[in-house]
């Protein structure tokens, strides 16, 4: 009996297929951690999150609660930045054949959106940390180093969308352009995208929320679209 081995042709259309079911499943577990993120901020984590709480206040809600924040870091930038390295990649396979530029242009602002999550993250944790140990010894250079903190890591992300907003604003054109993604999710991502773009605007820093919850919509949407149809997707070389 004489064994075949598959064709690259039908390697490729497993590879394709394996990413867009990861990248769907990626995708459900980004807007798992928006909801988390959501839900921390307006609950547990009111009063840390509230605008006019003082320095020397987030420091004592730090110590308090040093454990939630860890968590709630990890989750919405650690977790978060991890699925959307698959969900970018299955988005640009998906659109790539039919809007090379605008995918390849995407999978790049995705990449640069990660990498802040991360350094956002990981700066975060460790300075919650170091902020807590500092709090016992010498509270008033605490509120310092928190600040200090708090305004690094907004810089990279916490505090504004944009990047976010540019890398969803380029899927839903793509999307739009070819029709490889739902026209209602589409409109979604451009709303949600241009909420994200205001966000760099001091004064409409609260439309935020118009972006995390169209994310969560957006991210649910594409999650279900890939794992649905990546069967489906057309084999390319």
């Amino acid at each position: 009996m004489t064994i075949t081995a598959p064709t690259a042709t039908a390697r490729r259309g497993t590879d394709r297929h394996v990413l867009s079911r990861v990248g769907g499943s990626a995708a459900l577990l980004a807007a798992g951690t928006f909801a988390y993120g959501i839900a921390m901020f307006a609950t547990t984590l009111a009063d840390y999150t509230d605008p006019d709480a003082t320095p020397a206040q987030s420091v004592d809600f730090l110590v308090d609660h040093q454990g939630s924040l860890l968590a709630w870091y990890i989750g919405i930038f650690i977790v978060f930045g991890a699925a959307l390295v698959p969900m970018a990649l299955a988005l640009r396979q998906r659109l790539a054949s039919e809007a090379p530029l605008l995918a390849n242009t995407a999978m790049v602002f995705a990449a640069i959106w990660a990498t802040l999550m991360y350094a956002t993250g990981m700066i975060s944790n460790i300075g919650i940390e170091a902020v807590a140990d500092l709090a016992e010894s010498d509270p008033d250079r605490a509120a310092t180093v928190w600040s200090t903190i708090d305004t690094v890591t907004n810089g990279l992300g916490g505090g504004n969308e944009l990047v976010g907003g540019i890398w969803i604003l380029l899927v839903s054109i793509a999307g739009l352009l070819t029709a490889r993604l739902p026209r209602w999710l589409n409109i979604v991502g451009i709303v949600t995208a241009v909420a994200g773009l205001v966000t760099v605007v001091p004064d409409f820093e609260a439309i935020e929320m118009v972006f995390g919850v169209g994310s969560i919509i957006w991210f649910i949407g594409t999650g279900l679209t890939l794992l649905r149809d990546g069967r489906t997707d057309e084999v390319t070389s």
